[in-house]
């Protein structure tokens, strides 16, 4: 935090802040985008989005690679910096946002602050009780071995450098008051996706509680950011036949389907932005100072007690077992697979 301060303030003195654009590649996908078009312009969703009827959110984005080349860089970053602070939280901003007032930069801009600012904050002695972190270590697959992180260049053979982290917060305020947001991330991880989960609360009466496990079943929103990026409902449906069998049952949308209109990459239309002068999905300065805010005391508390664990995982697998523990209840993390369509049927990694 003190340096995004320092580095602020040295920016303020050369420009004004509306003349500054922090680019953040994850808000120019154009599936990012459209979770503000699902919420605000269905009449179906946005009276559902509340603490009321949402159970708890979960954001998952993993890679299937490890860090490369890369290691030098990722030695003094981490997944927390390299991943949370930035992309994971901004999602779970666009997530959590209250509706602006109009689709302008500081409308938009004003309510991301908002959420970030109501962050509950982890203190450094409730780190291990919140977030857990991991690093991968060597395995076999397919017939390859994978080399363990300690052993890719420029990664220091003693590291505790965290390759995966899961993390639970909670956002104070009216709307998602007692609502867990679940993020997760990971390099070396079975495939690689990136999909916002909204799980619904279960119905207040079991009225087909024959089958024990539709107790456990809720209606789930999967929105896939990417690939196969689309638009995921799970919800119960009889299964033909005597008797009232429910199973989960998917529509679900794909963006593969409006292939007549040209997408530009991500960066391709924030920099066109930046010349039009639009900054509505570029970072401000107030926003940036509030994530690290929040994830400073877990970054302290690590360097300060290094008896806080580091969990390792064989490449190739969702990360330690122990995070499991975060999810409250009988839930656990959603495992998704590469494809969205035919999700429950087959998994394509």
């Amino acid at each position: 935090m003190e340096s995004a301060q320092s580095l602020n303030k040295s920016l303020l003195h050369g420009f004004r802040e509306e003349q500054i654009y922090r680019i953040d590649h994850y808000l120019g996908k154009e599936t990012v985008q459209n979770l503000l078009v699902t919420r605000f312009s269905n009449g179906i969703f946005e009276p559902l989005w509340n603490r009321n009827f949402i159970h708890h959110v979960e954001i998952t984005s993993s890679e299937d690679i490890g860090v490369g080349s890369r290691g030098g860089y990722y030695e003094g970053s981490g997944a927390l910096r390299d991943m949370v602070q930035n992309h994971l939280l901004l999602l779970a901003s666009l997530v959590a946002m209250e509706p602006p007032a109009l689709i302008n930069a500081d409308s938009m801009r004003n309510e991301i602050v908002k959420v970030l600012q109501s962050l509950r904050p982890i203190q450094k002695e409730e780190v291990e009780k919140f977030v857990l972190r991991g690093q991968y270590t060597s395995s076999e697959i397919k017939g390859k071995r994978r080399k363990a992180y300690r052993e890719e260049e420029g990664v220091n053979p003693k590291s505790r450098t965290e390759t995966f982290l899961a993390m639970k917060f909670y956002i104070d305020n009216w709307r998602w008051a007692g609502v867990p947001f679940y993020i997760r991330t990971g390099k070396q991880l079975p495939t690689r996706v990136t999909e916002i989960v909204i799980h619904f609360n279960a119905t207040p009466h079991h009225l087909f509680a024959g089958d024990k496990a539709i107790m456990r079943q809720q209606n789930q929103l999967v929105i896939r950011i990417q690939p196969d990026e689309g638009i995921l409902m799970k919800f119960g449906m009889k299964v033909p036949g005597a008797g009232f069998h429910v199973q989960d049952v998917n529509m679900d949308f794909h963006y593969s389907e409006l292939n007549n209109t040209y997408l530009p990459s991500a960066y391709e239309r924030l920099l066109l932005d930046c010349m039009l002068g639009d900054a509505t999905l570029y970072s401000r300065g107030d926003a940036v100072e509030a994530a690290w805010r929040f994830v400073d005391p877990i970054l302290k508390a690590w360097k300060e007690q290094p008896c806080i664990k580091v969990h390792g995982y064989p490449a190739g697998t969702w990360g330690p077992e122990e995070s499991d523990q975060l999810i409250e209840g009988v839930e656990t993390w959603r495992y998704p697979c590469k494809n969205l369509s035919g999700d429950g049927e087959y998994c394509e990694l």
